[in-house]
């Protein structure tokens, strides 16, 4: 019976339980033969069905399908998170990205505020940015909350969970607390922490996101529920390359 494959090797296969794979095979939507009272499936028939139903692509080695514990940027389909991140930025009308857990940055920022735009460029500043980042992945809080950043702007965080693991986190933030804008003598402050002109600084103060208290309190709901979805796509997507990488084993059989 080696050119059969058994319930339980397609249902390792599919990822599905064993009532969806009996409906499959009365309905006649997988190819399926009854072997007395139990279903086999013909491995020959399976394969070319499941390279049709996968598009005709099929992972031709294990190096091809990212792990569970990969790189974070092979676990995300960036450029469709990159969508979804920009549109809750828009709406929300704040600055949103996507770092790992030591504060690299993993999608583009979407909504940039002026200052951030106007001080990004610096390399110093550049570094300042991804240590908060980084100290924000740090917080042993698990709930969002809004903090004052290294310069005094609000932002928030989400964790991203894959299995059972932190891999990263959505960051929200470029929000004016009520004091903003800071007087002559912080800015200077801000500059010089910076490494960068005061001029500069003075000239884009006022370009950030002022979000009403009450709004705020709305806005931090999101901010989880964002991470959340950008969680469940990661496990889909893990979900599929598992999927795949059985369908390249069974082609080697």
């Amino acid at each position: 019976m080696a050119e059969y494959l058994t319930t339980r090797q397609l249902q390792d296969i599919l990822q599905v339980d064993r009532t969806t794979i009996y409906r499959m095979a009365d309905s006649g939507r997988v190819p399926a033969v009854k072997v007395g009272n139990q279903w086999r499936f013909p491995r020959l028939q399976i394969e070319m069905w499941l390279k049709t139903r996968n598009g005709a692509y099929v992972a031709s080695s294990e190096s091809e399908v990212p792990s569970r514990n990969g790189n974070l940027s092979q676990l995300l389909p960036v450029d469709c998170v990159q969508i979804i991140q920009d549109t809750f930025a828009d709406a929300l009308g704040v600055m949103i990205l996507i770092t790992d857990l030591e504060g690299n940055p993993i999608t583009q920022p979407s909504n940039p505020c002026g200052l951030y735009l106007a001080t990004d460029g610096a390399p110093s500043a550049r570094k300042r940015c991804m240590q908060l980042w980084a100290q924000l992945a740090r917080d042993p809080s698990l709930q969002p909350a809004f903090i004052p950043s290294h310069i005094g702007l609000l932002c928030a965080r989400g964790l991203i969970r894959v299995g059972s693991e932190l891999r990263a986190m959505v960051v929200v933030g470029g929000i004016a607390p009520p004091t903003w804008p800071p007087d002559q003598k912080k800015i200077e402050e801000i500059a010089r922490y910076l490494g960068i002109e005061s001029a500069v600084i003075q000239e884009h103060i006022d370009e950030v996101f002022h979000v009403e208290p009450d709004d705020q309190a709305r806005m931090i709901g999101f901010v989880q529920r964002i991470a959340d979805i950008v969680a469940h796509i990661i496990t889909e997507r893990n979900q599929l390359f598992e999927k795949l990488n059985n369908i390249a084993e069974l082609t080697k059989l």
